[in-house]
């Protein structure tokens, strides 16, 4: 049994103030008996894609040390969410770290699919500000449980986490800043497919409220089972959810309704790419 928690915040350009609010509600979910903490995307600093570029730290930056001595303080893992990297090189990516409860980097995941859209009347382009990094990771806890690394925008990517899934993740992480549109009509829904098809406990932390002018996330942070049941979602405010992750469950879905195992990768094969102007001719 693992006792996981999903940190809700409202972040904003205020780097001092996420971290202080994100310090306390970590504390609280440790309190709450949470051996795995997840932190929603950006949650040392969100904003505009001009403060994301002028906030980007190195790993060994302010945010990421609180924590890592919070990690080692409190003795859990933490799924630090995700920040604006800075490269060594000058480039700038988005980062998720896994860290252990000794305090030490376990993993490291750079959010593979940029947020180029238009929604809710907004354009976002993330590749902008920020590049796209090109390697899943699954990471371990110190008891040896595959931890599948994933940021936001990645949920509607299933290719991903069938592959975490493949590569022995029992738990999928999923931090988010998603937008308060997407979240009504599609969070729910994306986390409990990915939970079910994969046959994996998904802990999803999100962002709520208004992160800059005129632009809101939607909270609803969610932690799922592999049967797809919603074990703990929170309300519409800053806050903690925690619940119990029983493994023994996840071992019994996949025994009992075993669609991992009855997989057919030879029947299987890629159709050509297809770019988004060329879709229509799909339908011909």
């Amino acid at each position: 049994m693992l006792r996981a928690a999903a940190v809700q915040l409202n972040a904003t350009a205020d780097r001092e103030a996420n971290i202080a609010v994100a310090d306390r509600l970590t504390r609280e979910a440790a309190q709450r008996g949470a051996q795995l903490v997840v932190l929603p995307e950006k949650w040392p600093l969100l904003g505009s894609g001009a403060q994301l570029t002028a906030g980007a730290e190195p790993i060994d930056g302010p945010a990421m040390s609180w924590a890592r001595e919070a990690a080692r303080e409190l003795s859990i893992e933490l799924l630090a969410g995700s920040f604006t990297e800075l490269l060594g090189d000058g480039r700038r990516q988005n980062t998720s770290l896994h860290i252990s409860p000794d305090g030490e980097i376990r993993s490291i995941y750079r959010k593979i699919h940029m947020f180029d859209v238009v929604v809710g009347g907004h354009e976002y382009r993330e590749s902008e500000h920020e590049d796209a990094g090109d390697e899943i990771v699954v990471s371990r806890t110190d008891d040896g449980l595959g931890l599948g690394m994933s940021v936001c925008y990645d949920l509607r990517f299933p290719e991903l986490y069938r592959i975490l899934a493949l590569r022995g993740a029992r738990v999928i992480a999923v931090p988010a800043a998603f937008t308060l549109a997407t979240t009504r009509d599609h969070w729910e829904t994306l986390l409990r497919a990915r939970a079910i098809e994969n046959q994996a406990f998904v802990v999803a932390a999100n962002q709520i409220g208004e992160n800059e002018p005129g632009r809101f996330s939607g909270g609803r942070s969610m932690i799922i089972d592999p049967w797809g049941v919603v074990l703990a979602q929170a309300t519409d405010t800053v806050g903690v959810i925690v619940a119990d992750l029983d493994m023994e469950r996840l071992e019994s879905i996949r025994e009992s309704l075993p669609s991992l195992a009855n997989r057919r990768p030879r029947a299987y094969s890629w159709p050509d790419a297809v770019a988004a102007h060329d879709s229509e001719d799909l339908l011909h």
